[in-house]
């Protein structure tokens, strides 16, 4: 399968390294010198995961990019949005229903 998982780089101040994200495993972070590095080592880590829960039979995570998106969440949005929402909440760890209603309380 082809790694079509959704992959971020950001810096750390705290670590003062870049950091490497994976919206679909969230508990996964890779430290690195460079920007290049931080992007192929959370790779590495990712596939290694998926190679490990393939290997004990568990589920792996389906790639965002490859989730078909409605576009509606008692809302309607453009899917681009939906889209970005499901990955901000995926990375924060929380439901895309409890996002946006923080969003929306914070707003009002």
């Amino acid at each position: 399968m082809s790694d079509h998982y959704t992959y971020r780089i950001t810096w750390s101040a705290e670590d003062a390294e870049h950091v490497g994200l994976c919206a679909e495993f969230p508990s996964l972070s890779w430290l690195a010198a460079t920007p290049a590095e931080a992007l192929s080592g959370i790779q590495r880590l990712v596939a290694d995961s998926v190679a490990d829960m393939r290997n004990n039979g568990e589920p792996v995570p389906e790639p965002m990019a490859d989730r078909a998106y409605s576009g509606k969440f008692m809302v309607r949005v453009p899917p681009e949005t939906h889209r970005s929402l499901a990955i901000r909440a995926a990375e924060q760890g929380v439901s895309m229903n409890r996002l946006v209603s923080a969003r929306l309380a914070r707003e009002g």
